[in-house]
């Protein structure tokens, strides 16, 4: 805000040179449109709406005819997919978040953490990229209780990689991968990021110090390196929780 002071003597003398004058002083305020034109507010990030989730089933329910060699090796990976990524030399690897806020997460979310079905949690969206493309959409589900003691700076990721920082807890440990064969106009994914054809997903849990917190990721038509060789990380490797 930018103020002009206007000083306005009604004749009015100073009795004695140096003293202060006895006038009354008004103020009024300049709002230069320059600077009007140039305030702008962030756009708020604002919670989607989704009312049919995907159907996510443990892995054993997909056979080898529902779920293609290609890609089996990609999902059922245990090891961190941001270092997948980067390992393919597909461009520089980036971090978009979406969107974050609390929101009562999807009721499939709440029965994987074990926690109350109205109960709000910290909800992040984020697209992986390569070369400006996004790849694979990851939704991330923190519940309250979770975001504590040495946790608590996952409230400020920003356009960090989650799962870089998972992967370095050396108790760290997972759930089997649930698997989803959705839509491409699936409700669970951004408008922006609808497909013509079908995406694969998966979700697992991640156990730190008796603290959950859920990851699902959706992998786009934009990835392309289904049948790329993977080789296996076993130092990255969490413990894997029983089924």
């Amino acid at each position: 805000m930018c103020k002009v002071f206007v000083a306005r003597a009604a004749r009015c003398t100073a009795a004695t040179a140096g003293l202060a004058s006895d006038c009354p002083i008004t103020h009024s305020r300049v709002y230069p449109s320059t600077l009007r034109s140039r305030l702008t507010l962030p756009k708020p990030e604002s919670p989607r709406r989704i009312h049919r989730e995907p159907s996510w089933r443990p892995v054993r329910y997909y056979t080898a005819a529902l779920l293609p060699g290609t890609c089996r090796p990609w999902l059922l990976d245990d090891s961190s997919l941001t270092v997948r990524l980067i390992e393919l030399n597909q461009g520089d690897f980036r971090v978009q978040r979406r969107y974050q806020g609390w929101q009562t997460p999807l009721l499939s979310e709440s029965k994987l953490l074990g926690v109350p079905v109205r109960q709000r949690a910290l909800v992040r969206e984020v697209g992986l990229m390569l070369a400006d493309q996004t790849v694979v959409f990851a939704r991330s589900v923190f519940p309250v209780a979770s975001l504590t003691g040495d946790l608590t700076h996952l409230r400020y990721l920003q356009n960090k990689s989650l799962g870089a920082i998972l992967f370095k807890y050396p108790g760290m440990r997972r759930s089997p991968f649930e698997l989803a064969r959705m839509a491409g106009d699936s409700e669970y994914l951004p408008s922006d990021l609808h497909q013509s054809t079908p995406a694969w997903g998966r979700r697992s849990r991640f156990v730190i110090g008796g603290r959950s917190l859920m990851v699902s990721e959706v992998f786009l038509e934009g990835f392309a390196p289904w049948k790329s060789e993977l080789a296996v990380h076993r130092a990255q490797r969490g413990s894997v929780l029983p089924d």
